[in-house]
């Protein structure tokens, strides 16, 4: 029929939401706003068709309810939608860019996760958010311990120190001592919920199969295994390693043009966690090879005769994340090439 509904475009809010729906042919067949307790109702009487919004705050739970009505939920990334914005910005405007982009055969969607996969990625998210906390705690004492001559070093492994200087130094006035103090147990009390997150995350490492595959490769460890098995979309959504590493943003940045490629940087793209979590990894390893000698012949031995630790950090974690892509789509466990192959 001319007026059935092939696609719904749906622009996300906290109580009204915007409906667009467009059918074959790309003719609009209807515009309305609903509100939030109107959402679902609407779905379930509706025929079933494709439903596309962007990848945003509670975009999964939205994918979750509606499908269960049997819609084909797409997911869009916000950055991928705003090309279809015509003039004006607004939610009739944003719906209707939705449902052009969801059209565009073209187009790369999102998943939907499930319940269980995003409290997983909520473990790994509170668990960021604490140390960026107990960071700026720290900071801020520190800050504060310098305005009466009191110099610490940074770095958690310090907390003992300053411990030390409250108790000892005699020209800190009471009022500031105390502030300290209280800043003091806010540090140790997150450094308590620091330490029982990345206990059960450990944990959780260990009984996952996919997590403890990906801990046989070295610089991952069981907090960057489970955040990949956590935040990553399925591997088999990348049709190769470098897609993956380019998600994360571990790619260099093209500006090629005329047949002449130029990269530059990282492309910084993507995944900002993953990203961090994996440079991280990669440079403890590039430091133990400093330290102790890389294998005789491989890539990173040939690495660190020419380019700087840096680099090789940023290179080798890029390696990490085609590893780990190779890893959950081929099963098995990571196994070290033979010298003068890597």
């Amino acid at each position: 029929m001319d007026d059935e509904v092939s696609i719904i475009g749906l622009d996300l809010a906290k109580n009204v939401f915007q409906v667009h729906g467009a059918g074959q042919d790309g003719r609009m067949i209807l515009r309305k706003k609903l509100n939030r307790s109107r959402l679902l109702e609407f779905f379930a009487k509706l025929p079933r068709c494709v439903v596309a919004m962007e990848a945003c705050a509670s975009a999964h739970y939205w994918g979750r309810e509606i499908g269960k009505f049997g819609h084909e939920v797409r997911l869009i990334h916000p950055s991928y939608v705003k090309p279809f914005v015509k003039r004006q910005k607004n939610d009739a405007a944003d719906a209707e860019a939705i449902a052009e982009a969801a059209s565009r055969p073209t187009m790369r969607f999102v998943g939907v996760k499930s319940a269980e996969k995003q409290a997983s990625s909520m473990a790994f998210k509170v668990r960021d958010l604490l140390v960026r906390q107990r960071t700026q705690a720290i900071n801020a004492l520190r800050g504060h311990l310098a305005e009466y001559g009191l110099i610490v070093a940074q770095g958690v492994r310090h907390i003992p120190r300053l411990h030390e200087l409250l108790t000892i130094y005699p020209d800190l006035p009471d009022l500031a001592r105390g502030l300290c103090q209280t800043l003091l147990k806010h540090v140790e009390s997150l450094s308590e919920q620091i330490a029982e997150l990345e206990k059960g995350l450990r944990v959780r490492a260990r009984q996952d199969e996919v997590a403890s595959r990906l801990m046989t490769i070295p610089g991952i460890g069981a907090i960057c295994a489970t955040a990949i098995e956590a935040l990553a979309p399925s591997a088999e959504t990348f049709s190769k390693g470098r897609d993956f590493a380019a998600w994360i943003g571990l790619t260099p940045k093209q500006n090629s043009s005329g047949g002449k490629d130029r990269l530059g940087k990282i492309s910084r793209m993507g995944r900002r966690d993953l990203r961090r979590l994996l440079v991280l990894g990669a440079t403890a390893v590039v430091r133990w090879a400093r330290r102790y000698g890389p294998p005789a012949g491989s890539w990173l031995a040939r690495m660190l005769l020419k380019k700087p630790p840096k680099l090789i950090a940023v290179a080798l974690a890029n390696k990490l994340a085609r590893i780990a892509w190779a890893l959950m789509v081929r099963g098995g466990a990571y196994q070290a090439p033979a010298s003068g192959a890597a």
